[in-house]
């Protein structure tokens, strides 16, 4: 419940899980069977034993599992099916009045319409189809937090989470896109997308 309720103290533990420079690292928090799981994504192994203290039952700390991903990038083939779950921030960029070559403002698509549209207009750049009927929002949540452990700016982020079917249509953005995820607030747990292969 920690976990769930400061992202940017996750954030911090995640980060700290690595030594060296810092990088960006999918993660996200998902619930499975009634519990909680930590799902990270990482080039190296992670220590894991201070987010294992600072959020792991106290009961059984650092029980961790660690896979090889690239047995499921090998598998990813255009034309396959595959079952997916993503946990997002769908936005948007309004340009100010008068300066439309600048960058603009961005904000959340807060109505599950739009945030159905946000994914299905960023199927094809990514190497996946979608249709309307194959996926749904299945969750939805603001996290608010104060960057700098409270004394920073505010943040506000909407975390969006999507689950359905999809098939791949170029397997090398397709992988592309498992490895670097998808839209903003990757560092606060957002972009993972995790697959299953339908057969």
């Amino acid at each position: 419940m920690r976990a769930l309720a400061a992202p940017q103290k996750l954030h911090g533990a995640v980060e700290s899980a690595f030594p060296g420079e810092r990088r960006r690292r999918l993660w996200r928090l998902d619930r499975l069977g009634g519990k909680l799981y930590l799902l990270l994504l990482s080039e190296g192994l992670p220590d894991l034993t201070g987010i294992a203290e600072q959020f792991g039952p106290v009961d059984r700390p650092g029980r961790a599992e660690t896979r090889d991903y690239t047995q499921l990038l090998e598998q990813i083939r255009s034309g396959s099916v595959w079952q997916f779950r993503l946990t997002a921030n769908p936005t948007k960029s309004c340009a100010r009045a008068g300066q439309p070559e600048t960058r603009g403002k961005v904000f959340a698509h807060s109505t599950v319409e739009y945030q159905e549209k946000w994914l299905l207009d960023r199927a094809e750049k990514h190497g996946f189809r979608l249709t309307e009927d194959s996926f749904a929002v299945t969750a939805s949540r603001w996290l608010r937090f104060a960057k700098g452990g409270g004394r920073g700016r505010p943040v506000s982020l909407l975390s969006v989470t999507y689950e359905g079917v999809l098939q791949v249509t170029d397997e090398e953005r397709f992988r592309d896109l498992l490895i670097n995820g998808l839209g903003r607030g990757k560092a606060y747990g957002l972009g993972l997308m995790t697959v299953m292969h339908r057969r």
